[in-house]
């Protein structure tokens, strides 16, 4: 089975201060043009993304830098509401090093990553953490958890939609557009059932 776990992108959450993403129709086919087409304005943070190393490292990795193998292969999603603490942190990595799923974690619910759990999936061999929220770290606060992460390579998936998905492995496909010298691009993040 294949789960689409992103937000569509024009009705997405925008983190508070960024744009609102736009659709512009350019030409109709119902006004006599030979075709629909469309542009689009927004964010490269709006609704289901990832974060390059450069969004919060003046010398870090822009996405189209990033290998694609980060964003395909097996993932562990583990549901958590509030504070992900260092206890937690622990607890899920194992789970999903038990079922062969410990380099992608995926949490269900309203959680933030919490400072020391950042470093426990830093120092714990993960290339890819996701959450709901538009940031993995708390929304008041959140550079240090970033730093923690992007720092170790560990790239954030953000606004991803877990409602309905159970515990477990999954395939996970979030490849982001390959958007030359972008800090972070939007992306389709699906799972599919092993």
């Amino acid at each position: 089975m294949v789960i689409d776990i992103s937000q569509e992108v024009f009705s997405c959450v925008v983190f508070p201060g960024d744009p609102v993403p736009r659709l512009e129709r350019l030409s109709s086919i119902t006004e006599g043009a030979v075709c629909n087409l469309s542009a689009i304005s927004m964010c490269a943070h709006n609704g289901t993304h990832v974060d390059a190393p450069f969004h919060f490292l003046k010398d870090g990795k822009t996405i189209e830098e990033l290998g694609p193998e980060i964003f395909v292969g097996p993932a562990y999603v583990a549901g958590h509401e509030g504070e992900l603490t260092e206890a937690d942190a622990r607890r899920i990595l194992d789970a999903a090093r038990a079922c062969g799923a410990g380099e992608r974690i995926l949490i269900r619910g309203r959680a933030f990553i919490s400072a020391a759990a950042a470093r426990v999936f830093a120092g714990g061999g993960v290339c890819l953490v996701g959450n709901e929220s538009q940031t993995v770290g708390p929304e008041d606060a959140p550079m240090e958890v970033h730093l923690i992460l992007l720092g170790a390579g560990v790239v954030p998936l953000e606004g991803i939609r877990l409602a309905g998905v159970a515990d477990g492995r999954y395939l996970l496909c979030a490849a982001p557009l390959k958007l030359g010298g972008s800090d972070g691009a939007p992306c389709r993040a699906i799972l599919i059932t092993e």
